[in-house]
């Protein structure tokens, strides 16, 4: 006679979900980042992976120390925010700038941009563009020196000169960043976070029609704007932020349009070749607005 099955009762609820740690996530990010990431590091060779790997690291350590754990190698990782900013961070440097530069970039993110703010979940700006932005304000000549991946010569980013075609600039064989130099890679990893759940299409998609729609108010060249400078990457990877971009559908979509605005406004009549900074961190200024005004309605409430 065949041993029956013991089937043992257990308290509700059984619904049972996976549970995913914030490392979980912001390493499949990390992941979507590395095709961008190694384009680069081909493009512009070891002194881009010296920036990466010195903002990287910067990062980490900063924030190990301010909150004080140094114990191993899982607590000196910590959740992976730190790690993933310093990436972000590094993927906006010109790959000349030198590691000395981006680590002290990377220690502002952490400090400014995150520690000082509250930590993780309660920071109201980017912590990345935190650190770009001191950055811009401290070294405005190198970090707005480029050189081109073809014969290393100091060049203007495409932004600013027009002897680069459309398609050169989408496929990014161009002077630039170190990570914004390949539309067609950043958006794959963007499909990959799309797929996951990590990020929402609204911000990405009105981020890059409001862009194009005020390019051509200002009858500036569409593709430059769209595939030149950091607009997708910032698009992607940045204003879809969780912690610092609206939690309503319509706030979502005004933020993105904001953020298009803003980024053509600042590079058609600002100082700056590129506008994408200010534009959202302009933009993670208004998300407690968002938040309190177009929150979503609670069932049953009028």
């Amino acid at each position: 006679m065949a041993q029956q099955s013991q089937l043992v009762a257990t308290r509700a609820p059984h619904l049972k979900i996976r549970v995913e740690t914030t490392l979980q996530i912001m390493s499949e990010v990390m992941v979507a980042l590395l095709p961008a990431t190694l384009f680069g590091v081909y493009l512009f060779g070891l002194e881009a992976l010296a920036v990466v790997a010195a903002a990287v690291a910067a990062a980490v350590l900063t924030e190990a120390l301010a909150e004080r754990r140094l114990a191993g190698f899982r607590e000196l990782i910590g959740d992976g925010s730190a790690a993933l900013t310093g990436l972000l961070l590094a993927l906006t440097l010109p790959p000349t700038l030198g590691p000395g530069y981006a680590a002290a970039g990377a220690v502002s993110a952490i400090l400014f941009g995150k520690i000082l703010q509250g930590g993780l979940g309660r920071n109201l700006f980017n912590p990345a563009l935190v650190g770009r932005a001191i950055m811009l304000a401290v070294w405005p000549g190198l970090m707005t020196a480029y050189v081109s991946p073809v014969d290393g010569a100091t060049t203007a980013t495409p932004l600013v000169a027009d002897e680069f075609g459309a398609w050169e600039v989408f496929v990014g064989t161009v002077p630039g960043s170190i990570g914004e130099t390949s539309v067609p890679l950043l958006l794959i990893g963007g499909v990959f976070l799309l797929a996951r759940g990590r990020i929402e299409w609204r911000i990405p998609v009105f981020f890059i029609l409001a862009t194009a729609v005020t390019a051509v108010l200002f009858g500036a060249e569409v593709s430059l704007h769209l595939f030149g400078g950091g607009l997708m990457l910032a698009a992607v990877y940045m204003a879809t932020d969780w912690v610092t971009s609206p939690i309503s559908e319509s706030g979502q979509i005004l933020f993105g349009i904001g953020c298009g605005i803003g980024t053509v406004l600042i590079r058609e009549l600002g100082a700056y070749p590129e506008g994408v900074t200010y534009a959202i961190l302009l933009m993670n200024a208004c998300t407690p607005l968002f938040d309190r005004f177009l929150k979503r309605k609670a069932l049953g409430e009028a």
